[in-house]
C-alpha cells in the first residue's frame, strides 16, 4: 500500500511538472529581432537567466478544485540585464497557484543592440505577446479573459507598469484587436521613472546612454498614467537603496491623481530584491495582496 500511495505522489509531481513546459512566445519568428551574433548564448545559472533570444512563458496551474478563473504574467526583475527568474519568478507563480490564479513566468528578451533593430520596445513586445498569447487561449488554460493581470519586481515593475500604461501603443502584430490591457497591475519594489529618482543602469539598459528626454519622459511611467490605467497593487521597502521608493510613491500618487483603484504597502525596512519574504517584516506582502485581489472580486 504504501508503494501503492507513494507512486500515486510521484506520477502527480510528474503530471503537474508537465503542465510546467515552456510556450514559445513567437513560433513563427521573433519581431524586432536580429540575428544573435555567435557569442550571445542564453545563460542560466543558479535561478538567473541572461542573453535571452527565444522569449517564453511557462504555466503554472493551480488545482482545479481551486481555480478561480484569474491569471497573471509575472516579470521577474534584474536591471533589464538578466533575470532573476527563481525568487521573482518561479517561486512567485507557486504562491499564486495556491490562492487559485493561472500563473505565467515570463522569459522576456533583455534590452540589447546586439539582437534588437530598436531595444527600447523589445521587453514591452514580449509582455504584450504574452497577454495576447494569455487571452488567446484562455479556454485551453480555464482563464477567464477579463481576470488577466501581471507583476513585475524591480526592472520587471518598469516593465509591467509599462504595460499597464503604454497598451494603446501596440508594439505587437494584433490582428484580433486582442485587448493588451492587464485587468490589474501589481508592483513590487519597481522602477518606475526613467529620471535621477528611477535606477539608471536600468534606464541605460533600456535607452542607452543618451537618450531624449522625449524618451525619458515616454518610458517614465509615472507620467503615463490615465483614468484608463488598470488598478494597482504596490509595495516597496522604504530603505530601498537600489530603486528609491519614491517610485512607487510617484505612481500611486499619479494614480489617486487620475481615480484608478490603487493600494500600496510600503514597510520601514527590506532593501531590495528580496522577492516573496521580505526579511526585516513579518507582514507578508502576498498576504496583503491576496485580500486586495480578493476585495476587487478577482479571487
Amino acid at each position: 500500500m504504501r508503494i501503492i500511495y507513494l507512486a500515486i505522489i510521484v506520477f502527480t509531481a510528474l503530471s503537474t511538472y508537465a503542465q510546467q513546459k515552456p510556450v514559445a512566445l513567437y513560433p513563427n519568428g521573433v519581431p524586432n529581432s536580429k540575428p544573435a551574433p555567435a557569442d550571445y548564448a542564453e545563460i542560466t545559472d543558479k535561478g538567473w537567466i541572461g542573453k535571452v533570444t527565444v522569449p517564453t512563458i511557462i504555466p503554472y496551474l493551480p488545482e482545479k478544485s481551486k481555480a478561480n478563473g484569474a491569471a497573471v504574467i509575472i516579470c521577474p526583475g534584474g536591471a533589464y540585464a538578466g533575470l532573476a527568474a527563481d525568487h521573482e519568478g518561479k517561486a512567485v507563480a507557486e504562491a499564486f497557484t495556491k490562492i487559485g490564479v493561472t500563473a505565467f513566468v515570463l522569459k522576456y528578451r533583455l534590452p540589447n543592440d546586439a539582437i534588437m533593430v530598436n531595444k527600447s520596445i523589445g521587453p514591452l513586445q514580449d509582455a504584450q505577446r504574452a497577454l495576447q498569447l494569455v487571452r488567446e487561449h484562455a479556454n485551453e488554460w480555464g482563464i477567464n479573459p477579463a481576470k488577466v493581470g501581471i507583476i513585475g519586481f524591480s526592472a520587471g515593475g518598469h516593465l509591467a507598469s509599462t504595460a499597464a500604461t503604454h497598451f494603446n501603443n501596440a508594439v505587437i502584430d494584433n490582428p484580433g484587436s486582442t485587448s493588451l490591457r492587464p485587468d490589474f497591475a501589481i508592483l513590487v519594489y519597481p522602477v518606475i521613472s526613467m529620471s535621477p529618482i528611477g535606477h539608471q543602469y536600468s534606464k541605460e539598459m533600456l535607452l542607452g546612454k543618451n537618450p531624449s528626454q522625449q524618451m525619458i519622459d515616454f518610458y517614465s511611467n509615472e507620467k503615463q498614467v490615465t483614468a484608463n490605467t488598470p488598478p494597482t497593487f504596490l509595495t516597496h521597502a522604504t530603505d530601498d537603496n537600489g530603486v528609491p521608493v519614491q517610485n512607487s510613491v510617484m505612481f500611486y500618487d499619479a494614480l489617486v491623481k487620475h481615480k484608478v483603484k490603487a493600494e500600496m504597502h510600503l514597510y520601514q525596512e527590506g532593501g531590495h530584491g528580496y522577492g516573496l519574504n521580505n526579511p526585516k517584516s513579518r507582514d507578508p506582502w502576498f498576504e496583503r495582496l491576496k485580500h486586495w485581489m480578493d476585495a476587487n472580486g478577482w479571487l
